[in-house]
């Protein structure tokens, strides 16, 4: 199965960042417009709840546009791609809203162990629809279903989860396979094997 890239990988030309810089108003609303539905997707499914994803969404786009002077990449080769120095924005605004409502112990903390499972674990089979896949990730812990989006669908590694997430790569892992086991369980009557819902969820 070929993987579909993030729905972030949206090139933004040098130009446009050059009058985002200037504090171009026009600007930042076409970049607004463009970012919008993946970040309000990746906040939906790392929070569950639509009002916490439209908050994400405004936050980081107001980190954006304080801190577009601290962006030094571009189109041309040099330094990282806008759309991944955006992204990583607002995974941090995500895990941070999840930090700020969760209790002591909650989602599975202890757990730093590998399930007896390989690793490499496939991604569940596809929901029917995107409402589907979300009914079944919001049945999971927090910090599981964020696991398993930031490794579907935005293609982080178990080390970049880790340090977004302040864990180990041993609980990257070991919530990626309980997360899929039990994401699979949930989907499978609406299952066609071939495709990944995260992928489907992400772009559609």
């Amino acid at each position: 199965m070929t993987c579909r890239p993030s729905s972030f990988a949206i090139d933004v030309p040098d130009a446009l960042l050059a009058r985002m810089r200037q504090g171009e108003r026009a600007a930042f609303e076409q970049v607004y417009r463009w970012f919008e539905r993946p970040v309000f997707t990746l906040a939906l499914r790392i929070c569950g709840e639509r009002e916490q994803a439209a908050d994400v969404l405004q936050d980081t786009m107001l980190k954006v546009i304080d801190r577009i002077g601290e962006f030094r990449g571009g189109t041309d080769g040099a330094g990282s791609p806008f759309w991944g120095w955006l992204r990583q924005i607002a995974v941090n605004e995500a895990l941070m809203t999840l930090r700020r409502r969760r209790r002591p112990g909650e989602d599975g903390d202890h757990l730093d162990e590998i399930d007896a499972i390989d690793e490499r674990t496939p991604p569940p089979p596809a929901a029917a629809d995107a409402a589907l896949l979300q009914r079944a990730l919001e049945a999971l812990p927090a910090n599981t279903r964020t696991v398993l989006w930031l490794y579907h669908a935005e293609g982080y590694t178990h080390d970049e989860i880790a340090a977004l997430m302040q864990r180990t790569a041993s609980f990257s892992k070991s919530q990626l396979a309980r997360g899929s086991r039990r994401l699979r369980e949930l989907l499978e009557p609406a299952a066609a094997p071939t495709l990944s819902p995260f992928r489907e969820a992400a772009h559609g």
